[in-house]
């Protein structure tokens, strides 16, 4: 052993324990944080693992210690001569009882302590009687410290303990607790004084200020407003780190405010991954996003973020040609009050689900609608951009779409000639790319409809020079039918045709999905 290892064996097993610990991880180079990376668990875990003061760290927690220091069973040992060392004291506690006092509570024999909310363990004579006066126990308000937790890990009013290492119920302890001693009457006092005070302390504390909830909403109006401007996968990074923060956030604790703040800022992280989802063309794993972005939305009771979080379940839905489902989450989300131009946008989708499910009436009904929200919409305060914002003539694209699905081509033509009008008419810094092109399309396809081919050459131009790092799926799935459709009306030997499925096969070569895969 050497000079800087704990070689007194006067010591109690537990404080060997935590200096060994300390003492290996500084011999391994390692911070607290670094440490905590390497287990799964997070710093304060390997910070209270190291504190003599402190409960006795779990069995679980010591062996990923253990495994990643190699101390080769050491620190397994060393607890689990705490264990007896600590059973030994409450034998003796009880043993000096004066004789004839009803036996108290004892506890469960899971790793012979009492397992609290942390993954610590309790210790001291008074635990026998079911009394909080250890530094942290079950009970006590202590934030939950695993980043990520299993399916055994303690959420929302779940109980914090097992039934086999719970602490009693209150019956139980008021039927085997000794009678208190005059002399233990004022240590009893400041016990509950003392944890009425750190209660406070706790409730008063918080991982998360003012400044920091509004950065996490200042990024997600920055990703939204970048979206299909930058390149979708750096922007897909940028997004998750969004959401991972805000899930490390709360994992802590905040006022409750600042709580509902950062489920609304990973709602709209999560819903900005679904929409980009969709278009790296993964819809299941959009789905798997917008779900988690539900709950969100309902822990943060906003209203717009449900609104939003509906129209992107709709647009999963929508480009698996599951127009059903995505007329059910369109309508769904129009039940909310609010919300801002998402009204528009999910008025019209469902105009859009209705017509291509082949329900002409109510879609004629639900187009309507859209139109007259169009004359009415305003954006809400806290609306966003990019996805998560619906102009007219983004609207615009969606009822040309419609119309194209009930068989009226000039209706469609009309409409989207004018959104694209619009999109022109716009300033770069509020025009929205990706929906521009989507119109454009809608231009191509009633022109081929109306069997104006050189008029559909000339409108494919403009959506054939995006950049390949925007040439999402839904875009790509745009272009190949109006493939489709020149091959249906027959004019694949036209020079016009032969130039039009050329370009398009050479824009379905080159796209963001591929070089995701390459």
């Amino acid at each position: 052993m050497s000079d800087d290892e704990h070689s007194d064996t006067a010591e109690p097993a537990h404080t060997r324990l935590a200096h060994e610990i300390r003492r290996l991880r500084k011999k391994a180079g390692l911070s607290q944080p670094q440490l905590a990376s390497k287990i799964g668990y997070t710093r304060q875990y390997v910070s209270l693992a190291e504190r003599v003061d402190h409960n006795l760290p779990s069995a679980d927690l010591i062996k990923a210690i253990d495994n990643a220091l190699n101390a080769g069973g050491t620190l397994v040992k060393l607890r689990e001569k705490s264990v007896i060392e600590q059973q030994e004291l409450r034998t003796q506690s009880t043993a000096r009882r004066t004789p004839g006092q009803p036996t108290a509570f004892k506890a469960s024999t899971h790793d012979t302590a009492m397992c609290d909310a942390t993954g610590f363990h309790t210790a001291g004579p008074l635990n026998n009687l079911g009394l909080n006066t250890s530094p942290q126990r079950r009970g006590e308000w202590t934030e939950p410290d695993r980043v990520e937790r299993t399916s055994s890990a303690p959420i929302d009013g779940e109980n914090f303990c097992g039934a086999e290492t719970c602490s009693p119920s209150a019956t139980t302890i008021a039927s085997t607790m000794p009678a208190v001693q005059p002399s233990n009457v004022e240590e009893l006092l400041m016990s509950a004084a003392e944890e009425s005070s750190r209660f406070l302390t706790w409730a008063e504390a918080t991982n998360v200020g003012e400044l920091t909830v509004e950065q996490m909403h200042t990024e997600v109006r920055r990703i939204a407003h970048s979206y299909l401007k930058v390149p979708t996968l750096p922007l897909f990074a940028r997004t998750k780190a969004l959401r991972d923060r805000a899930f490390v956030l709360l994992s802590g604790h905040q006022d409750p405010r600042h709580t509902r703040e950062l489920y609304a800022a990973a709602g709209w992280a999560l819903t900005l991954l679904s929409w980009i989802s969709v278009d790296l063309g993964r819809a299941d794993a959009a789905e798997d996003h917008s779900r988690a972005a539900w709950m969100c939305a309902e822990r943060a009771d906003h209203n717009l973020l449900r609104a939003w979080v509906r129209a992107t379940q709709h647009t999963a839905s929508f480009w698996q040609a599951d127009y059903s489902t995505a007329a059910h989450y369109a309508a769904d989300g129009l039940n909310y009050t609010g919300t801002g131009t998402a009204e528009l946008f999910l008025s019209s989708a469902l105009a859009l689900d209705l017509a291509r499910g082949g329900d002409a009436e109510a879609a004629e009904d639900a187009l309507r609608r859209a139109q007259r929200v169009a004359e009415t919409s305003d954006r809400a305060v806290e609306e966003l951009a990019g996805p998560l914002a619906c102009s007219v003539d983004r609207a615009g694209s969606l009822w040309s779409d419609t119309e194209l699905a009930l068989g009226r081509a000039e209706g469609a033509l009309a409409l989207a000639d004018r959104a694209v009008a619009q999109f022109e008419a716009t300033s770069d810094e509020r025009r929205n790319r990706g929906s521009e092109r989507m119109a454009r399309l809608q231009q191509v396809k009633a022109h081929l409809v109306l069997g104006d081919l050189r008029a559909a050459e000339q409108a494919l131009r403009p959506v054939l020079d995006t950049p390949v790092d925007s040439r999402v799926r839904p875009l790509v799935h745009r272009v190949a039918e109006v493939d489709t459709l020149v091959v249906q009306a027959g004019w694949s030997a036209d020079p016009a045709g032969r130039s039009i499925r050329g370009a398009v096969a050479d824009f379905r070569r080159d796209t963001v999905s591929r070089e995701l895969t390459a």
